[in-house]
């Protein structure tokens, strides 16, 4: 392995060294200078999984003699929003019918088939899941190039999802014209290194269990017990940056709310709660109060814990701030929602902008139980529940907030 950039702390792969590589969690691939496809990394980590797509694969859905398969995502597509939760070591992945005029099972590259198959197998025997192939997830590294990062050893399913939420068809409209499409949920395995004979005894044709395979997979297969990469977030403090839509699309869809809102803002709360909602799916009954002071509009509410025959109900308050791009949240705002917390278990501020530097850094230093969402949190919430443009983010605000 070669240096990475000075200052960041990370196992880099030269180009010319991609065919005898291990694959190391979260080690930069890198791809080549051509100008191609054959710059590709994937193609040469991986011989025979081709160079092109998110579904990529030694052998034939069709014929169910996938070997080993890759998941590439771009984290490009806002439509099919991709999304690895390094916290639980969720990763949530979207099939390949992405456009109207196919059935769900009749793309060109079949994932949608592969999807199908691993899953349903998934839930049956240690037979059948020993059928199963790994999948390898890698993503894009960076806005430019071909590099990539590889991100993990991916299970089907996952320890604390129900077989409905582990794949799901999903409809989705285009210009009027509605199709389906796969939602998946996958589990990054907690192994570090995948080496490279396992790899190459996967293509060969050998079983999975074989040769050096990983103790988490063999666990996973003989008894369907998930052995999750956790990874906590360590840095809690977001600029703003990251706190607001990186793409055109997620910045407009921010600012058709914001517009929607104007001159009304005390109605957000509303919309605030829904978006908690979205976020948050055990929450209770929610009750707007009466505007206050200093403009803001408050709610209370229960968040539920335990399973529905003995739930408990745990407080919480929530303050919603419809603000401009370049309009922060400060300590003022968040003081007021600390003193209203004082008796309740927890709170929430939802903003169309974002938190200042200072207000992160006390809430986190002073232990606050307050949940700081912002104005790419709330785009992340309405993609995942298919709203991934201005249209439908407008439809979503006419039909549920009504102007009176």
């Amino acid at each position: 392995m070669t240096p990475s950039v000075p200052g960041i702390r990370e196992p880099h792969v030269a180009f010319t060294e991609l065919a005898s590589a291990d694959l190391v969690i979260d080690a930069l691939y890198a791809g080549g200078s051509s100008g191609n496809t054959g710059d590709d990394p994937i193609s040469k980590l991986i011989k025979g999984v081709g160079n092109q797509g998110g579904f990529r694969y030694s052998g034939s859905p069709v014929k169910g003699t996938v070997k080993l398969a890759v998941l590439y995502t771009s984290g490009s597509d806002v439509d099919w929003p991709d999304h690895l939760d390094v916290d639980t070591g969720t990763f949530t992945y979207y099939g390949d019918n992405k456009k109207p005029g196919q059935g769900l099972h009749d793309t060109p590259r079949a994932g949608n088939v592969l999807l199908r198959d691993v899953f349903a197998a998934s839930h049956g025997t240690k037979d059948d899941r020993a059928k199963i192939p790994p999948f390898f997830l890698f993503e894009k590294a960076g806005s430019s190039g071909r590099a990539v990062r590889f991100r993990g050893l991916l299970a089907p399913g996952g320890p604390t999802l129900t077989s409905d939420d582990e794949l799901a068809a999903i409809w989705r409209a285009t210009e009027g014209l509605r199709f389906q499409n796969y939602r998946s949920h996958f589990t990054v395995l907690d192994h570090d290194r995948i080496p490279r004979s396992w790899i190459q005894h996967l293509l060969a044709g050998g079983s999975p269990l074989d040769a050096q395979c990983p103790d988490v997979w063999r666990t996973w297969v003989q008894g369907r017990v998930y052995r999750p990469l956790l990874a906590p977030v360590t840095t809690a403090i977001r600029t703003k940056t990251d706190q607001l839509p990186d793409d055109a699309a997620g910045a407009a869809m921010l600012q058709e709310i914001r517009e929607y809102f104007r001159g009304r803002e005390h109605d957000f709360e509303a919309c605030a709660v829904a978006i908690w909602r979205l976020i948050a799916r055990n929450t209770g009954p929610v009750d707007l109060t009466r505007p206050s002071r200093d403009g803001g509009r408050d709610a209370v509410g229960t968040y539920g814990l335990g399973p529905a025959s003995s739930r408990i109900a745990i407080d919480f308050a929530l303050e919603a701030k419809c603000y401009g791009a370049n309009n922060s949240v400060g300590v003022r705002e968040v003081s007021r929602l600390i003193s209203r917390i004082r008796h309740r278990n927890f709170g929430v501020l939802v903003t169309t902008s974002y938190f200042h530097k200072q207000v992160q850094e006390e809430v986190r230093e002073d232990g606050h139980p307050i949940a700081l969402i912002a104005g790419r949190d709330i785009i992340d919430a309405l993609r995942h529940n298919g709203r991934t443009t201005v249209e439908t983010v407008r439809q979503w605000l006419e039909q549920s907030f009504p102007k009176l």
